[in-house]
């Protein structure tokens, strides 16, 4: 499912006008993405759970050429999948 799809799906059973139901799906997406840039952790209920880990330094290899680099501290943006979409995307699969 690509961003167009949520638009029109937002469009069909919503019935807002095109133009409104992007603008929906942009803002929903900007205020997640805000919230992930501002170290919070971005909750939705049924679906799971957005959380920003901080990753240290530390050493690696490049594989080309065997020699020994050091790999920056960064933050990652993990998703953990909620229990009840993970029972429904299980129980989807047992029909």
């Amino acid at each position: 499912m690509t961003k167009v799809d949520l638009v029109n799906s937002v469009y069909e059973k919503l019935g807002f006008s095109k133009r409104e139901s992007s603008d929906i799906v942009e803002e929903f997406f900007k205020i997640v993405k805000d919230s992930l840039i501002e170290g919070e952790n971005v909750k939705i209920s049924g679906l799971g759970n957005f959380v920003v880990k901080h990753k240290k330094a530390r050493k690696g290899r490049n594989p080309q050429t065997g020699e020994e680099i050091e790999i920056a501290s960064r933050k990652v943006m993990n998703f953990k999948l909620s229990q009840v979409l993970k029972n429904e995307i299980n129980a989807s699969k047992e029909k």
